[in-house]
Parts: structure tokens; C-alpha cells; sequence
């Protein structure tokens, strides 16, 4: 069983969904975020999805676009990525862990190496939020050969055809997006629907659904759970919390003001929002 198929067993048997945060590498430098990790991790968290620095995030709203640019300012590059990966694999060898990085980086290192790469430094999943499913093929198979689990989006509201696609490409999870638009903007709150979402999704079959997009609240945990969902991801409410703790902005550096705070209250913010993972 991989890391993916042990974790959605052990929290079936468990009555539980999935919370699974998402995290920038690298932001606002690379041994910050290696504490944020291990702080969310001690936290509850089931499993990480950890973005890799790019300058063109074209999923992402204003809140983690700031991550980005704050890592890149910081020095972030793929190389520094892979490396922290292999020190969050060293310490929490059975944890499941997601890539979201945007598809100019496989493209750049050549996909065999890109996949091979990451599946050596210890990678679970890659999801490329700008490659739809209908051009993912190539990225699934390059990623199949090492062992790394290809995450398609099932978009809010989608065509027969695409979510048959994602459903038949997709291993591991389905990222379904609760909602039109990019991540973090004022409609975050305005989650509805879900379980319609969810049960669209699941008439294809595939592997479990993890909903994201908006996902900020414990209630927003439980209705996605309550919807039918194996779980829920959210990034941009913890991406809110660090951006409250950094001081300097681009084009310089920014640096966190107080670590042991801000671990506190991320610490406190994933065990709500796991809490909210337990079946009725």
C-alpha cells in the first residue's frame, strides 16, 4: 500500500477525514519553513501539501502569491526545494507528502528527471494545477515510472469528459475545487454546494476526494466532510497566519518576527481544523 492508501484506511477505521495543509518551501527561507512543517505536523496534520516556489502562480490568489515572491526573494530555487523535502521525509518517514508545482518546472528539468527527482527526495504525489487532465498524460506516465502519484483537479461544475479523465489519470487523491476562481480571495467564505461537488465527482470513481479552494474554517472541514469528502486541503488561511508574522517585503527578504507564536497559533488552527475531520 503507498503512504496515500494507508492514511485513508487508517482514518476510515478511525471515522475520520483527512486535513491537509498547504505550505510554501522556502518562505520565508528554507529552515523557517522546515519549522512551520514540523509545527503542523506535531499540530495533527494527516498529510502536507507543499508548494515549490514560482514566479507565475497562476492558481493562486494574492495571499500565496506573496509566498512565492518572499521565497524567491529568500533564495528559494527546485534544488533547495528537493533538499528540504528529503530532510521532511527523514523525520516523518510514513507521512504522505503532496507537490503542487507549476507545470514550466517539468517542462524545464525534462519530466523523467523532474518525477525522478522528486520521487528519490521523497515525494508521495505531483500536482500541476496550470496542466489540465486533457494534456496530463505524459505527466502521469513520466510520473507512474517512479512510483509518484499524478493529482489532477476536478474543477467546480466540470464537463463529463474532464472528470472521467481526472478520475481515470488521478492516483492517490482528487484535488476537487469547491469553487470558481484562484485560492485565498474575499469569496473564500462562501463555501456551498459541496456535496453537489462531491457527488459529481465521485460518479466516475477514483481515488478519494480531497476538497480545496476556500477551505478556512473547521465548519468548512465539516461540511466537506459531511459532503462526502475524504478530506480537505487549505492554504491560504495558513498562508494568512505566517504573512502576519513576516516583517520585509519584496524586493527584500522578509523574515518572521516571533517563531514560537507563530508556531502556537498554527499549532492551534490545524488542531481545530482536524478536530472537524471526525464523522458525525
Amino acid at each position: 500500500m503507498t503512504r496515500y492508501e494507508k492514511l485513508f484506511d487508517a482514518l476510515d477505521k478511525r471515522n475520520e477525514g483527512a486535513f491537509v495543509p498547504f505550505l510554501m518551501l522556502g518562505d520565508p527561507t528554507a529552515e523557517d519553513a522546515l519549522e512551520i512543517v514540523r509545527a503542523v505536523v506535531e499540530a495533527g496534520a494527516d498529510a502536507l501539501e507543499l508548494g515549490v516556489p514560482f514566479s507565475d502562480p497562476v492558481a493562486d490568489g494574492p495571499t500565496i502569491q506573496k509566498s512565492h515572491i518572499r521565497a524567491l526573494d529568500g533564495g528559494a530555487t527546485v534544488d533547495g526545494a528537493l533538499e528540504q523535502i528529503r530532510t521532511i521525509r527523514a523525520e516523518f518517514p510514513d507521512l504522505p507528502i503532496g507537490m503542487l508545482i507549476y507545470g514550466n518546472v517539468p517542462f524545464t528539468r525534462g519530466l523523467e528527471t523532474f518525477y525522478r527527482e522528486f520521487a528519490e527526495a521523497g515525494a508521495d504525489s505531483v500536482l500541476l494545477p496550470d496542466v489540465p487532465v486533457r494534456e496530463g498524460q505524459p505527466f502521469a506516465t513520466a510520473a507512474a515510472a517512479v512510483g509518484i502519484d499524478p493529482i489532477f483537479i476536478a474543477p467546480a461544475q466540470a464537463a463529463e469528459k474532464t472528470l472521467a479523465g481526472v478520475a481515470a489519470q488521478s492516483k492517490g487523491y482528487i484535488y476537487a475545487v469547491s469553487r470558481h476562481g484562484v485560492t485565498g480571495t474575499e469569496r473564500e467564505s462562501e463555501i456551498t454546494g459541496l456535496a453537489e461537488v462531491v457527488a459529481n465527482v465521485k460518479r466516475f470513481g477514483g481515488p478519494p476526494i480531497l476538497l480545496g479552494f476556500g477551505i478556512s474554517t473547521p465548519e468548512h472541514v465539516a461540511d466537506a466532510i459531511a459532503a462526502g469528502a475524504a478530506g480537505a486541503i487549505s492554504g491560504s488561511a495558513i498562508t494568512k497566519i505566517i504573512d502576519n508574522y513576516v516583517v520585509g517585503d519584496h524586493p527584500e527578504p522578509g523574515q518572521i518576527t516571533d517563531l514560537a507564536a507563530l508556531k502556537a497559533e498554527l499549532a492551534e488552527f490545524v488542531s481545530a481544523m482536524k478536530a472537524a475531520t471526525k464523522r458525525a
